[in-house]
């Protein structure tokens, strides 16, 4: 079993040593496991900066490898959060280093943050919704230096208030983007821990990103805390089958590899 979007010291928002997360794991039966540090340039926090100290966390993940490699692979990955204007410098930043895997995510929209609420300002939840979602299918028309899009409906978790426009007709846009050239999706469980009943994204996203022909999906905890690795996975794969997939993937050097549900479904997580 695989758990491939986890963080540890190396991102700004997260005090779990990596040794912490990686004995978890390997207590708990993973075999493959990928750290994604956050790289999340202009963040709009003033207060917090998610730039990556890239050669000590490659060392860090090769000492790692050295003391827990005969009981768990440790992969080096990274969670870049994209932004319209940045995409040339998150180009130039791949083309630089030799990540394993690598996440696409989108944290910050019309240079607001989501986790502020600020996007949520001075717009309805539908507007900001569709703010949201229009700037991600830019991003992925015009940026292709990644592996799988994380939390695909990320901005969900930062409104109280229901909306009856989950602006299908983008998402669907965004999947024709992506499927095509080989991209996927995780689901990430992290969605059951801040109370959203689902992962990210929900059934009904992953039931598109079904009828649209998408095959990738990775697994991920978004582990920022030890004891949280492969949360709610179990649940998650039941999902996954009853939705008609057959399988899930992990990724070796940037490479995909698949792993049929049925032989994962005993692990208890």
């Amino acid at each position: 079993m695989f758990d491939f979007h986890m963080h540890s010291t190396f991102s700004a928002d997260c005090d779990t040593p990596m040794e912490d997360t990686i004995e978890q794991a390997i207590a708990k039966g993973f075999t493959d496991i990928c750290f994604t540090e956050h790289i999340d340039y202009e963040y709009p926090d003033p207060t917090i900066q998610f730039e990556l100290d890239i050669d000590a966390y490659r060392k860090k993940i090769a000492h790692m490898n050295n003391i827990y490699g005969d009981k768990i692979t440790i992969r080096r990955g990274v969670e870049i959060g994209v932004q319209p204007h940045l995409l040339k410098k998150y180009e130039k930043l791949i083309q630089q280093e030799n990540f394993e895997f690598i996440l696409c995510s989108m944290h910050t929209t019309d240079q607001q943050g989501l986790h502020s609420r600020d996007l949520f300002k001075g717009r309805t939840v539908e507007e900001a919704f569709r703010v949201y979602y229009e700037e991600l299918l830019y991003c992925v028309q015009n940026f292709d230096a990644y592996d799988v899009l994380a939390h695909v409906d990320l901005v969900k978790r930062y409104t109280d208030t229901p909306t009856t426009d989950q602006c299908y007709d983008i998402i669907e846009e965004i999947f024709k983007t992506i499927i095509p050239k080989g991209k996927g999706i995780e689901v990430n469980t992290s969605g059951y821990r801040y109370g959203l009943g689902t992962g990210m994204p929900s059934e009904d996203i992953l039931t598109l990103y079904k009828q649209c022909g998408g095959e990738i999906i990775t697994l991920g905890s978004d582990s920022h805390e030890a004891d949280t690795v492969g949360y709610k996975f179990k649940d998650s794969l039941d999902v996954l089958k009853r939705l008609g997939f057959t399988y899930v993937t992990s990724f070796e050097n940037r490479t995909p590899k698949i792993h049929p549900i049925e032989t994962l479904k005993s692990l208890n997580c």
